[in-house]
């Protein structure tokens, strides 16, 4: 992956802390299968580094010969946002039930919220961002 920077960096981050310039192309996209599950390729967009870790976003996509295990889960975050690029996944989230999400769904799961990921299409592609860059996983 290759990001564009700038070694200007504001300081206007309503976090308060400095904040860098960063680009990431798909041209340059690099997906590696060492992300928080085994079935997903992960593709880091630089926002960790850009942000001082106050948030990550990467674009995850389906491995192939890999289906979801179906473990209940939940995430120490702040926020974190699903949005889906292309196929589906259905996951199942305490409250609510099953939930379907197709290309231009987008899903907000609030901090803590038990879940698991059910199933997901072959040629699935979504866009995850998460506060804070760096967070705990556990089992539920």
């Amino acid at each position: 992956m290759s990001k564009s920077s700038n070694s200007n960096e504001s300081s206007d981050s309503p976090a308060g802390g400095p904040m860098r310039f960063s680009a990431a192309h798909l041209r340059d996209a690099t997906f590696v299968a060492d992300g928080l599950r085994p079935y997903f390729e992960y593709r880091d967009l630089g926002i960790r580094d850009a942000t001082g870790g106050k948030a990550v976003m990467h674009v995850i996509r389906a491995r192939g010969g890999h289906q979801a295990t179906g473990e209940w889960h939940r995430h120490g975050v702040e926020l974190q946002l699903v949005y889906v690029l292309r196929g589906w996944v259905r996951f199942e989230y305490e409250g609510a039930g099953e939930v379907l999400l197709e290309a231009g769904s987008c899903v907000h799961q609030p901090p803590g919220i038990r879940h698991r990921e059910i199933e997901h299409s072959a040629d699935l592609e979504l866009i995850e961002i998460v506060l804070p860059g760096e967070f705990t996983t556990t089992p539920a």
